[in-house]
């Protein structure tokens, strides 16, 4: 699928619903344990094949790491995984039911402001 390429910001953690984030929530939930690729495989029923391609990934990034055949979360992306669900519930629970919870196109009839601010150069140049 293509993205808009000026405004596309990747991220280092992969998408949901993929091998990936099932992958990395797994080890997230016991960070201080490793495992083999199969017991993950068996734990997540993904396929054994994928969990070891998906983890060499992950590695890769930096999200995991491995001594032999155990896999564990690297403790830096389990630090940046846990601030970033717990920033996340704490503004979702702060906003829960205000006016823009509840209407999700509220931004549809905003201004422009990059139009506002070439508007303003071209002002600003005559």
């Amino acid at each position: 699928m293509p993205v808009e390429f000026e405004s596309y910001h990747p991220t280092n953690l992969p998408n949901e619903n993929t091998n990936g984030r099932c992958i990395l929530e797994f080890l997230a939930e016991e960070p201080d344990l490793g495992f083999r690729a199969g017991e993950i495989a068996e734990e997540l029923g993904i396929p054994r094949g994928s969990v070891g391609t998906t983890l060499s990934r992950l590695e890769s990034r930096g999200l995991v790491r491995h001594k032999g055949e155990y896999w564990a979360i690297n403790p830096e992306a389990y630090d940046a995984h846990m601030a970033s669900l717990i920033g996340l519930e704490t503004v979702a629970m702060q906003f829960e039911g205000d006016y823009y919870d509840e209407n999700p196109d509220w931004d549809d009839d905003l201004p422009d402001l990059d139009e506002k601010e070439q508007e303003s150069r071209s002002t600003e140049n005559k």
